[in-house]
């Protein structure tokens, strides 16, 4: 990170700047290191509530003026909850990026709780959480995510258990929030057309006062090695076809086998961004589309791997065309898979896969916004890599290597499998697991 300046305050805050001038704008970020991944049985869904509360004020900017505040002066902003952390960002004009800045440092220790907001907000996210129910692939991930890990708490949604939501207090948010919400537990990124010095005495004057805070609760769940295949199948009312995910097992973002995994998913669906939430979509020229939706199987199939800090999936999913059985989508993804494990690619093909990388990383680089989240994706799941030494690790992977991951982790031992089958009836239905 040449370009990039990095520095750790006092209070344990770290913090990176990085100059873009190609226009009068800027970013600030805030991620805490906080998801789901950090939620005790019993919580599940308080991240992303903790998220939704930082948005209904402080006493210095009372709830409603935020947002106005924001418009005001030409900006946007918003957050999003994940696994393994929770981001909060705005994008300004650049003379006004202080206004996000002073923001941030204000919510990270003076958020209101107010018991009405909360009570409200509680009926807001349970009916966000039915609304994604209502989509079958949503529910069939739910369920095989909680098959493929039987102790980590990557088998929790973000969202949360709907009995959870139900049961979580005020005070249980009050205390997640004063818990992770700190310094010590928080990178702040800073990308656009400021001189970085200016923003570096910005940032600390802003975040520099604020207590540290303790240590940080350890997620102690070590996930046990998956010893044979896994499958669940799910038959409800909703959908008009079935559909297929499976989920295999594959190492944690700082592995090095991680590069590799990124080109295997090239082959499968086409190279896709790493970031969470700013992915590109699969090419028709890979060998799922080509087999699945070429094939008449599908009307859409895709793969994906998104880093995290402890080990988690590798993902492969497939809607399927009108009277095609979950089954067929199977078979026909276990052709490609046992391909992979068996002939190796062609140099055409990997190095197609790679061009797709380069214009990915292209993309990752273009704008103040998509620059500050890979800075502070990579720093929050512990991914000691840059932009540029991915670009050179992806680079550097062979026909080889692939070969050697796919046989590695896209293994019958390390599959869980998910079949949604749709039915006739009312909203309801059941998961069967079958092995």
């Amino acid at each position: 990170m040449h370009d990039v300046h990095a520095t750790t305050l006092p209070n344990g805050l770290q913090v990176f700047i990085q100059e873009s001038h190609a226009a009068p704008v800027a970013t600030f970020w805030i991620w805490y290191r906080v998801g789901s991944r950090n939620e005790p049985s019993g919580y599940t869904g308080i991240s992303h509530w903790v998220e939704h509360m930082l948005f209904k004020g402080t006493p210095a900017h009372p709830s409603g003026t935020l947002t106005r505040l924001i418009d005001r002066l030409g900006g946007r902003w918003n957050a999003f909850t994940w696994k393994d952390y929770t981001a909060y960002f705005e994008v300004m004009p650049v003379e006004h990026i202080g206004v996000a800045v002073r923001l941030e440092a204000d919510r990270m220790q003076n958020t209101i709780f107010d018991p009405e907001v909360v009570a409200g907000e509680r009926t807001v996210i349970i009916s966000e959480r039915e609304g994604a129910e209502n989509y079958p692939a949503y529910y069939l991930r739910e369920e095989v995510e909680a098959l493929a890990f039987k102790v980590h708490p990557y088998r929790q949604p973000v969202i949360g258990w709907k009995g959870d939501l139900r049961a979580i207090t005020r005070d249980d948010l009050y205390h997640h929030y004063r818990t992770y919400y700190r310094p010590s537990n928080a990178i702040a990124v800073a990308v656009g057309d400021f001189d970085p010095a200016q923003m570096a005495v910005l940032i600390a004057e802003a975040f520099g006062p604020v207590a540290p805070g303790g240590p940080i609760p350890a997620v102690r769940a070590e996930e046990p090695e998956q010893e044979g295949e896994r499958r669940v199948v799910l038959r409800r009312p909703g959908g008009a076809t079935a559909l297929l995910q499976m989920a295999f097992h594959v190492p944690r973002a700082g592995h090095p086998d991680v590069p590799a995994l990124l080109v295997l998913d090239g082959f499968l669906s086409g190279f896709k961004g790493v970031v969470p939430f700013d992915g590109g979509t699969g090419g028709r020229s890979s060998r799922l589309y080509r087999a699945l939706v070429d094939g008449g199987l599908a009307t859409e199939v895709g793969s994906g791997l998104t880093p995290s800090v402890d080990p988690t999936l590798f993902r492969i999913g497939a809607t399927a065309r009108s009277g095609v059985a979950a089954g067929a989508l199977e078979a026909a993804v276990n052709r490609e898979i046992a391909r992979l494990h068996d002939e190796p690619a062609d140099g055409a093909e990997l190095a197609r896969v790679k061009r797709q990388a380069q214009a990915q990383f292209v993309y990752l680089r273009d704008g103040v916004f998509r620059r500050a989240m890979a800075l502070g994706m990579f720093e929050a799941v512990e991914w000691p890599q840059t932009t540029q030494s991915l670009i050179e690790s992806v680079e550097g992977i062979s026909s080889v290597d692939v070969t050697r991951v796919a046989r590695t982790y896209l293994s019958d031992r390390r599959r869980t499998v998910g079949h949604y089958i749709p039915e006739d009836g009312p909203e309801g239905g059941a998961a069967e697991v079958v092995s």
